[in-house]
């Protein structure tokens, strides 16, 4: 084949590819910009809104001043209705937009008593929605999913048991109660504010620790801690003064002590930092601001409280979500680098070069996969743009583009070339997933080793469908019952897990002291087990490959779809790719065809 014709042939795959970003992954991203499922396209084109208000110079404070309406409200009102547009319903919409609000520089509450603001009142009700109780917020779906109820359950059970304060109301003298010299003197502010605070918020996190694992769930810190906020802070007084030592006077109210007993409850690190930037917060100050948003929000679904999830999901330390992790997750989780983009593009005064550079560098070292986590953010904010465009997405796509355009062109040189030497199509497409798999084992053992400080050396040696199941779709999808057998070596130590899945990590949990000495090789292995499954996050493995045997006449694209599906054992983790492969091979060879 002469060099014209191999160059029309990689030109029509490379164009096919990128004409639907449908097509670059099983997920259903269309349903997605509906709002159907997750909620992670609110994120950006809220991040879009409220990063343009910022690089224009305009203020987001929420300020104790005597008007009717803050200028900040048409800022809040223009992002809930973006979020809405996006497919948040108005309790997701107000929870999206007042959490990052909130990062991007809003204060949580300011004020007392009369034009006292909120933020999660405000943006509830921008929202039009109406006030729910704690109990009614649920936690994201992490495999099950509980509401705050036994965290509101517990905080009012040690009411009735008046174990949250050593003061009984029914001592306190008439005239004293609901005045001055109780709420801005030493029996608010040095015992009952305090002792609630404290007793309350243990109580709340405790509780939904608890009840998590009951549900069969791993203790979340940040959501136990935040939703134990919340519930006390139904309760306390959220404005009072803390004791002398404990705040700045004016400036630190009882939210500040129910954050710092929630994380030290829950276990949480005292301070985390921003990815790229690497700005300290108070974890105190985060968890009892985020609590205190939380109770005033309304009604958020589990899918709302999953996007929230991704918003926090920014931090070094990795306390909640998973776009701002190692893995990569379905579409649907990708968020986090929106709120990150957004910190660092005002940082850095609307300097897009700049910003795109340090977030690509911060996450080539921190992702098991650094280009399949540049296609998703990608294409996510690809869809994102369409809903509603703005600096972040743009930004995020400009970022991403090179590592994109990459990936696919390398996949259509290398299967053209190989099919040139006669290689079937079937061992090109094992082939590229072989070098997945070897790019997971490797980026996830150098990062393992690092954070750990000894050797990690992960190596997948098996991964097959249908472990235990005998259904058709268990049987072709590898996702649905995976077999998956991994080596784990930690320094001297070698573990060998055969049938991670459907058999060691049941009995571990289950308690079976035969396998207790592996436990610590499971998280090892299953952090790149789950990177592998969820490969359905992008589909150029078999689309590429497909494509370019479809353009060089091959075979027709229905064929050649069907070929690459079966051949990839990694890349059939879900269904879709069969579909999108045809759709692009056709593309291609019609573009190829084209005559003028």
């Amino acid at each position: 084949m002469n060099t014209e014709d191999k160059m029309k042939i990689i030109s029509a795959v490379e164009l096919a590819s990128v004409s639907n970003v449908s097509n670059l992954t099983n997920d259903r991203i269309e349903a997605l910009a509906g709002g159907h499922g997750m909620l992670n396209m609110a994120i950006h084109t809220v991040a879009n809104v409220i990063t343009e208000e910022l690089l224009k110079g305009n203020t987001l404070s929420i300020e104790f001043a005597d008007v009717r309406r803050l200028p900040v409200a048409d800022i809040m009102e223009k992002a809930i209705k973006v979020a809405k547009k996006s497919g948040a319903d108005g309790a997701n919409a107000a929870l999206i937009t007042a959490s990052i609000m909130y990062l991007a520089g809003s204060a949580a509450q300011v004020g007392i008593p009369a034009g006292n603001r909120k933020l999660g009142a405000t943006a509830r009700m921008l929202a039009g929605v109406d006030r729910s109780g704690v109990a009614a917020i649920p936690t994201a779906k992490m495999n099950n999913k509980i509401s705050a109820f036994p965290a509101v359950l517990a905080v009012n059970q040690a009411l009735l048991d008046g174990t949250l304060t050593s003061v009984n109301g029914n001592n306190v003298p008439d005239f004293v109660g609901d005045s001055p010299l109780y709420g801005h003197s030493a029996l608010g502010e040095d015992t009952v504010w305090p002792e609630m605070a404290v007793n309350g918020a243990r109580i709340g996190t405790e509780a939904m620790m608890q009840a998590m694992a009951g549900a069969g769930m791993i203790p979340h810190p940040f959501t136990c801690a935040v939703l134990g906020s919340a519930a006390i802070l139904e309760i306390i007084h959220p404005d009072a003064e803390v004791p002398e030592g404990e705040g700045t006077y004016g400036r630190t109210t009882s939210v500040y002590l129910v954050g710092k007993s929630a994380v030290k409850t829950a276990g949480l690190p005292e301070k985390v930092h921003l990815k790229v930037l690497g700005t300290e917060f108070d974890t105190a100050k985060l968890i009892g601001d985020i609590g205190l948003i939380l109770k005033d929000i309304g009604a958020p679904s589990v899918i709302g409280m999953m996007a929230f999830d991704e918003i926090f999901s920014i931090f070094e330390e990795r306390i909640v979500g998973s776009s701002g992790g190692y893995g990569n997750s379905p579409m649907g989780h990708v968020g986090a680098y929106a709120i990150i983009g957004m910190k660092a593009l005002v940082e850095n005064k609307g300097d897009v070069e700049k910003t795109a550079k340090q977030i690509i560098e911060e996450k080539k070292l921190h992702s098991f996969n650094p280009e399949v986590a540049f296609c998703s953010i990608n294409t996510v904010c690809r869809k994102a743009n369409e809903l509603h465009s703005g600096p972040i997405t743009k930004m995020l796509i400009d970022a991403t583009e090179p590592a994109r355009a990459h990936a696919i062109h390398w996949r259509a040189l290398y299967t053209l070339e190989e099919l040139e030497k006669g290689t079937s199509l079937e061992d090109i497409v094992r082939a590229l997933d072989d070098k997945k798999v070897e790019t997971t084992e490797k980026y996830a053992s150098a990062i393992f080793t690092k954070d750990y400080g000894q050797p990690i050396e992960i190596k997948v040696r098996k991964i097959a469908a249908a472990a235990r199941r005998t259904s058709k779709l268990a049987k072709k999808y590898w996702s649905f019952d995976p077999l998956v057998d991994i080596t784990v070596k930690r320094g001297n130590e070698t573990v060998e897990l055969n049938g991670l899945s459907h058999d060691i990590i049941p009995k571990v949990v289950k308690g079976n002291s035969e396998y207790e000495d592996v436990r610590w090789a499971i998280s090892f292995a299953s952090a790149v087990a789950n990177e592998l499954s969820l490969n359905g996050c992008n589909t150029l493995n078999v689309i590429v490959p497909a494509a370019v045997a479809s353009a060089m006449k091959l075979y027709e694209p229905k064929e050649a779809a069907s070929i690459v599906e079966e051949a990839g054992y990694i890349s059939r983790a879900i269904p879709g790719g069969k579909m999108a492969a045809t759709k692009v091979a056709k593309l291609a060879l019609d573009i190829v065809n084209y005559n003028a």
